[in-house]
């Protein structure tokens, strides 16, 4: 029998070439326009980017002084949005909102310092949904048309009308695409609360509850921060540009940074100005030969500025690329926040001289206990390197690029697919490393139960082998900046140990890392309590509810098995578990939670308090 050529050429010809009409592109590669799909579970989800796409376009008018309120409607998956602005032009309505790189966009003088360029964004918002409707209202007419995926329905073409000038946007996201998908009141309200900080003035209605802000930024610190703040926020506006900030006495650095209202969680050319003027600034007001990173050390900051015509690093727009505040040049970024924060910042340091010697104090703080490890930082790094080298603690996973990226591109893709399990104990960390995706899925194993670390400094991040080796596992020694992988899955027994691990981690992680979890990355692997079979079904579930429903279905006396722990799950089974409909519950922090009250109770010395905590929220488990 002849061998098999696997290197044979394939037929490549005229019938190979493809164009995609209309939004075609946009249904097979949404990826490009709206990042991940999803299913509503993560603020990041492909749903909640297409509500930020029609917002853009209300905000937009609204910083061309347009328009002071936005009406927005969530109900049962279904969208409205309704501004005041100018309305879309009557005649090129269908085509703003159907034909890509179709906008006013381009015309810098209709959109100054917009956040939306490029003639997409309510496109791939139209083609992504099973029905688009938009209606525009202008100077006594309107015009209204209806899409499904992406393709024209009807046209009522103009007619006359005398409501408000401005447009209506409603869709229902395509449940071909986001399946089962289910938007979160507090995702949106998030969102809709950053609009607000950034657009002071402006009225956002959702689901009739009024979302507004009187003072921007500042606003916005008080609204987030999880911990005091050691002075009063420094507040500061000038052309373009507001910046906010205060230091805590929490670990590391935490910013949010804007462009033209639009919240880049990724940061970018503006963030990284901002940490390097601020450090900078301060350094020369107090001119002494200090650390830039004693300096950043606890800051708490928010800072925006407003672009012509920004570049970002992706349609989503959560990182800007952008080096000068204009596409014609004439000023950096850089040198426009750093001018702007060597005289601003510096005089109100001048005015407010309780506040400057607070801020010199935490920073001769850092100083203190950054000198007080650096006997032990190196020697710990080089135990680090040591053991990630041999591979007895972590099973790393491999770097994948898609080749269709370029390196950048495919780097962050590959970053943004990756997890880490951190799991104890060598049955379980057995069972995931032969059950993963060796492509994405990392996995960290622990000696035993972890260190107790609230209360505790830094140092003990150096000198406790565990927590080196994760924090190098991670590579988050200088900030979250570099973490390897975007999710950092907690993955214990579901038993009383299992419990306490995950609490001794999370407390690690709350003292000394925290922006690891305000940003998102934090989460909590579910694994199901039981299995219940017969000779013709499996059912894993993962509650006492589902295990009951399960019973009721499968009829007389099925089989059930209690998992114990996650080595009783067998590999087989368990990549189940971890692939694509993987359940995470994500570790989140709002204000309210009182970070160091929450683990002075939890974590601290309080015994008596806590013992009677838990007798009053027993709930005795029956046996099965």
């Amino acid at each position: 029998m002849e061998e098999l050529n696997i290197t044979q050429s394939v037929d490549y010809g005229d019938s190979n070439i493809i164009t995609l009409e209309g939004l075609e592109h946009v249904r097979r590669r949404p990826g490009m326009y709206i990042g991940k799909l999803g299913d509503g579970t993560h603020a990041d989800d492909g749903i909640y980017v297409l509500l930020k796409e029609v917002l853009d376009n209300c905000i937009d008018e609204y910083r061309m002084n347009v328009g002071k309120s936005i009406e927005v409607r969530v109900k049962d998956g279904h969208v409205e949005v309704r501004d005041y602005g100018r309305g879309i032009p009557l005649g090129k309505m269908i085509d703003a909102v159907s034909i890509m790189n179709t906008g006013g966009k381009y015309d810098s003088k209709a959109f100054k310092k917009s956040v939306g360029l490029n003639g997409v964004g309510t496109k791939a918002v139209n083609a992504l949904s099973s029905t688009f409707v938009v209606q525009s209202y202008r100077e006594g007419q309107s015009r209204r048309a209806e899409f499904a995926q992406g393709k024209l329905v009807s046209d009522s073409e103009i007619f006359e009308d005398k409501s408000d000038r401005g447009t209506y946007v409603y869709f229902i996201p395509d449940e071909t695409l986001f399946n089962d998908y289910v938007y979160k009141d507090e995702f949106i309200e998030t969102m809709l609360r950053n609009y607000a900080y950034l657009n002071t003035g402006l009225t956002i209605n959702f689901n009739g509850k009024k979302i507004l802000s009187k003072n921007g930024l500042l606003d916005l610190l008080n609204e987030n921060m999880t911990s005091d703040p050691l002075y009063q926020i420094i507040h500061l506006h000038g052309e373009d540009i507001e910046i906010a900030f205060t230091h805590s006495d929490q670990y590391g650095e935490e910013y949010y940074s804007f462009v033209n209202g639009q919240h880049t969680t990724q940061g970018g050319t503006h963030q990284s100005a901002f940490r390097e003027a601020v450090a900078r600034t301060i350094k020369e007001f107090y001119a002494k030969n200090q650390e830039l990173t004693d300096i950043r050390n606890g800051i708490i900051a928010a800072v925006s500025i407003s672009v012509e015509e920004p570049v970002f690093e992706s349609q989503t727009k959560t990182k800007l690329g952008s080096r000068d505040m204009s596409p014609s040049g004439g000023i950096s970024v850089n040198k426009f926040i750093s001018d702007f924060l060597k005289k601003e910042l510096d005089n109100y340091l001048h005015r407010n001289v309780s506040t400057s010697e607070i801020m010199l104090q935490k920073i001769q703080d850092s100083e203190k206990e950054r000198k007080a490890i650096a006997g032990v930082t190196k020697l710990a790094r080089e135990r680090a390197k040591k053991v990630n080298l041999h591979n007895k603690k972590l099973r790393d996973c491999r770097a994948h690029y898609n080749d269709t990226l370029t390196k950048d591109e495919a780097k962050n893709t590959a970053i943004e697919n990756s997890c880490i399990f951190i799991t104890e104990g060598d049955s379980a960390s057995g069972s995931i490393t032969k059950s993963r995706d060796v492509n994405t899925q990392a996995v960290f194993s622990l000696r035993g139960k972890p260190l107790n670390s609230y209360g505790l400094t830094k140092k003990i991040v150096y000198e406790n082998e565990e927590f080196n080796l994760l924090q190098a596992a991670l590579n988050i020694e200088d900030g979250i900046d570099s973490l390897r992988y975007n999710k950092v899955i907690v993955a214990t027994d579901a038993d009383v140990d299992g419990m306490h691990i995950r609490l001794l981690l999370i407390t690690f992680f709350l003292q000394f890392f925290p922006d690891l979890i305000k940003k998102g990355h934090v989460y909590i692997l579910q694994t199901p309590l039981f299995r219940v079979r017969n000779k013709k079904e499996t059912v894993y579930c993962y509650s006492e509810e589902e295990r009951l429903a399960a019973m009721s279905r499968l009829g007389v006396n099925p089989e059930i098995t209690r998992f114990k722990g996650l080595g009783e799950i067998s590999p087989d089974e368990f990549k189940h578990f971890i692939g694509k409909d993987m359940r995470l519950d994500q570790v989140t922090l709002k204000k309210e939670d009182a970070v160091q009250d929450l683990l002075s109770f939890y974590m601290g010395k309080n015994t008596s308090e806590r013992q009677v905590f838990i007798i009053d929220n027993l709930v005795v488990e029956e046996d099965v």
